[in-house]
């Protein structure tokens, strides 16, 4: 089967520079009333915005924090775009974000305008902090400093201490719906035509989609479901499709979007823990897709 034609290319925004938050209206009206009145009723310091990746929780939090700051008050970024190691050179590789890049964050804070304007400290996301910068963000969560505002992002909740989850007012962020999804592309891929299933796929991400469509994702889905369903293909089919979808490791999921369209359940655990396995075991990771691949052809 022929490859289809590459999907165009994208230029998506970064959150800090997103202007557009769509959804999440109760979530942002929660911040809104508590911020409103907090003369009287002192805000709470520690803000976690929980929920799948992707679904614009990083915006609202760069929303919030420009409300709050101001450009007058001091705004500290915790990121893996941030992240230094030891010795303060950019850890541009990194997968955890280090307790010096933390240590660093803290040192700026301490040595940051008393003037009395709010301070903004946002982790994005707290999922890649390590131990040791967890732990050192926790000591500081202890007491938090007067008029400063922590804004936590959180992909996983069970990823976070339960001692720093214990010190925040988690907001749990639902995906986005069809048509939420349908306003993103028309803003961000107005000359793109997001059929139906390709929003399913994206399970309330547009963060996903923005990845499948910048690796040709969901055309390469498309194509993997096309080849299952044919009655002719063969092994050596199985393997081409195998091949494309290696590569990228974002990709591997959507043979769990496949076992999900031809409702095999019983295969889903199975598939789960081998798509882990691929990275660790397989010095050639398009041999393990393809036995994922050839055990959902078995099961139709």
């Amino acid at each position: 089967m022929a490859p289809r034609k590459q999907s165009s290319s994208y230029n998506f925004p970064d959150p800090m520079d997103n202007d557009t938050l769509v959804g999440h209206g109760d979530t942002l009206r929660a911040f809104m009333d508590a911020w409103a009145a907090r003369d009287t009723h002192a805000i709470h310091p520690v803000w976690m915005l929980t929920g799948p990746r992707g679904i614009g929780k990083a915006t609202l939090a760069y929303k919030i924090a420009r409300m709050v700051y101001g450009n007058v008050g001091d705004f500290f970024i915790i990121d893996l775009a941030r992240n230094i190691d030891k010795d303060g050179k950019a850890k541009s590789d990194g997968k955890v974000i280090s307790v010096y890049t933390v240590r660093a964050m803290i040192e700026r804070m301490q040595m940051s305008s008393m003037s009395g304007d709010w301070r903004v400290v946002l982790i994005d996301s707290v999922d890649e902090l390590n131990t040791a910068a967890s732990n050192a963000i926790l000591k500081l969560l202890e007491e938090p400093p007067a008029k400063t505002l922590f804004l936590l992002v959180v992909h996983q909740l069970a990823n976070v201490l339960p001692t720093v989850r214990s010190r925040a007012r988690v907001e749990k962020m639902r995906p986005l719906t069809i048509s939420e999804l349908r306003e993103l592309c028309a803003k961000f891929m107005p000359d793109e035509d997001v059929g139906t299933d390709a929003l399913k796929l994206s399970n309330g991400s547009f963060g996903r989609i923005a990845a499948l469509k910048k690796s040709g994702g969901d055309e390469i889905y498309a194509d993997l479901i096309e080849m299952l369903q044919n009655p002719r293909a063969t092994a050596a089919d199985m393997m081409t499709m195998a091949k494309r979808i290696a590569p990228d490791a974002a990709l591997h999921g959507i043979l769990l979007d496949a076992i999900a369209r031809f409702g095999l359940a019983e295969l889903y655990p199975v598939a789960t823990h081998a798509i882990a396995d691929i990275a660790r075991i397989y010095l050639e990771p398009e041999i393990g897709i393809f036995k994922i691949i050839s055990e959902i052809k078995k099961c139709l």
